[in-house]
């Protein structure tokens, strides 16, 4: 999930929450909204945390090198 997915999951769980005024009695939707908004929430403080790990992470490469004292055969 990254931050598109967690301020989509925001957007949808406040109008859930707060927009739709309207009653079933197999839904609540204010409930479902408000799932989605924690959820999104959640979901954003996972992807700044790993956004935050991967910018201080630093690659280095290491080329190991052997020498055997011996010269390589000459091309002909």
């Amino acid at each position: 999930m990254g931050i598109g997915v967690g301020l989509f999951l925001l957007v949808i769980g406040g109008i859930c929450a707060f927009g739709i005024k309207d009653s079933w009695s197999a839904i609540d939707l204010t409930a479902i909204g408000y799932i989605c908004m924690i959820v999104g929430v959640i979901a954003l403080v996972i992807a700044l945390v790993l956004t935050r790990q991967r910018a201080r992470t630093a690659h280095t490469e290491t080329v190991e090198h052997r020498d055997t004292g011996s010269t390589p055969p000459p091309v002909v």
